[in-house]
């Protein structure tokens, strides 16, 4: 019997903007809409050149996941199982035609929209996306279909772009990506805390070797043959001590990305009733402990840095790839 999310569930999500096709999700982002009406651009596209309105953002877990990060915009409190049998899950191509039928009903609206970027909508909704972007909402790796799924997407003729969002705490996964031959364009892991008892206090792990499976995926991926990015989010008062910025540059030689994402934690969605907005930093404090991590990482540079999403770029300068994806 395949998965489904119960309809309860499948409700609030829909109310939030998601559209649902078993245990899998889509929504536009809303950098998407913000690029359709010619009213900015997401970091990704400033940073690495993707296609801000032909990017199709979705999950193969959608409220799937071993953490319960207290920054997390998701309602993480209605996350579910630990586990993912292949036997009761979509298969990759069945879920990503769904989805993107879905999206295609989720841009529908904005042709009528004289603000709208005409040759924006008619890219965007006429083409299938360029850039995939498997994150959302859960934990992806958690999908048994993974290596399959990346390599379907990767297989469209519009597909420029892979990008994929983990958590770290399927070191299995990865390999299984890897000896496959079905790396995503860009892989991302998420990096929280540069401690063990920081690491549970900000994600909440149900797994009891959580810790440990961070540090192997951390392993793993400085020796994965694709970018790599480390995206460290700043929450005031819980991961921003100056005193432990050398703890987090000991955490990110060992991943040895080609990038560090730097961003401040951002007070929306489900993270309302768990943190306040003061635990935001601004994007000077920001860049402050951007610059601060540099005097641990000689052969880091800082390459970019977005202030409306708060968020900087460095650059692994002895791991080098060039920064564009889409030139």
């Amino acid at each position: 019997m395949i998965l489904k999310i119960d309809e309860e569930k499948k409700k609030i999500l829909e109310k939030a903007g998601y559209r649902i096709y078993n245990h899998s999700a889509i929504e536009i982002c809303y950098w998407t809409k913000q690029s359709l009406l010619n009213k900015g651009e997401c970091y990704k596209n400033k940073f690495y050149g993707i296609e801000t309105h032909r990017c199709m953002q979705f999950s193969p877990a959608a409220i799937f996941c071993h953490n319960r990060c207290i920054y997390c915009w998701r309602i993480t409190e209605f996350y579910d199982l630990l586990e993912l049998k292949e036997e009761n899950v979509d298969d990759p191509r069945e879920i990503v035609e769904n989805l993107e039928k879905f999206r295609k009903q989720l841009l529908s609206g904005f042709g009528g929209n004289k603000k709208v970027d005409k040759k924006k909508f008619e890219e965007a909704f006429k083409k299938r996306a360029s850039h995939y972007a498997i994150s959302l909402s859960g934990e992806p790796t958690l999908y048994p279909k993974l290596p399959e799924l990346i390599k379907y997407v990767k297989s469209l003729p519009e597909t420029k772009s892979v990008f994929l969002v983990t958590n770290g705490q399927e070191p299995k996964m990865l390999k299984r990506l890897e000896k496959e031959d079905a790396l995503p364009s860009q892989l991302y892991i998420s990096m929280n805390a540069a401690d063990e008892k920081t690491f549970k206090k900000i994600n909440v792990p149900l797994l009891k070797d959580a810790w440990e499976r961070f540090n192997e995926s951390l392993e793993i991926i400085s020796k994965l043959k694709c970018r790599t990015v480390i995206r460290i989010t700043l929450i005031r008062n819980l991961n921003t001590e100056k005193s432990e910025i050398s703890l987090w540059a000991k955490m990110i030689e060992k991943a040895n990305p080609n990038f560090v994402e730097i961003k401040s934690y951002m007070h929306i969605g489900g993270s309302l009733s768990r943190l306040s907005r003061n635990h935001m930093l601004e994007h000077e404090e920001v860049k402050e402990f951007s610059n601060e991590l540099l005097k641990f990482l000689p052969n880091f540079k800082y390459m970019d840095e977005e202030a409306r999403s708060r968020i900087v770029v460095l650059q692994n300068m002895e791991n080098y790839v060039d920064r564009w994806i889409v030139k």
